[in-house]
C-alpha cells in the first residue's frame, strides 16, 4: 500500500497545479504529483525531448515524429489520462439523467435493459 508524506509548494506552483489540475479533471495535489512523476522520467532519460512531448499532448506536433523513447512516454500519459477520464465517467448516471434508454451487463453477464426514458417524470 502507497503511503503519502506532506510537503510545502510555494503559492504559484500550486495556483498552477490548479489551472492544469482543472483542465485534466485533477485536484491541486494529484496534478503536482502527476508533474512530479512526469519529472522523474523525463530526468531517468538524458535522452527525453521534453518540449516535443509536450507539443505532441497539446496536438501540436506528430506523434509519428518522436523517438521510441519519447513515443514511450507520450504513450504513458496518453494512458494516465485515459484512466483518469473513464474513472470519473458515469454513463449510466448520465443516461437517466438525460432520460436515454440503454443496454448493459449485469455481474453475471445478463444483457439489462434500462428504460430511464419512460421512467422520467414529466417536465414541470
Amino acid at each position: 500500500m502507497a503511503t503519502t508524506s506532506p510537503a510545502r509548494i510555494d503559492d504559484d506552483l500550486y495556483a498552477s497545479a490548479k489551472l492544469a489540475g482543472e483542465v485534466q479533471s485533477r485536484s491541486a495535489s494529484q496534478q503536482v504529483v502527476h508533474w512530479a512523476r512526469i519529472g522523474r522520467e523525463i530526468e531517468a532519460s538524458a535522452s527525453i525531448a521534453q518540449k516535443d512531448i509536450a507539443a505532441v499532448l497539446a496536438a501540436s506536433r506528430s506523434y509519428d515524429t518522436l523517438s521510441a523513447k519519447d513515443q514511450a512516454i507520450v504513450r504513458a500519459e496518453w494512458s494516465a489520462l485515459m484512466d483518469d477520464r473513464r474513472a470519473a465517467l458515469n454513463l449510466a448516471e448520465q443516461f437517466a439523467r438525460d432520460g436515454r434508454a440503454w443496454v448493459e451487463l449485469d455481474d453475471s453477464g445478463t444483457v439489462v435493459h434500462r428504460d430511464q426514458a419512460a421512467e422520467r417524470p414529466p417536465d414541470a
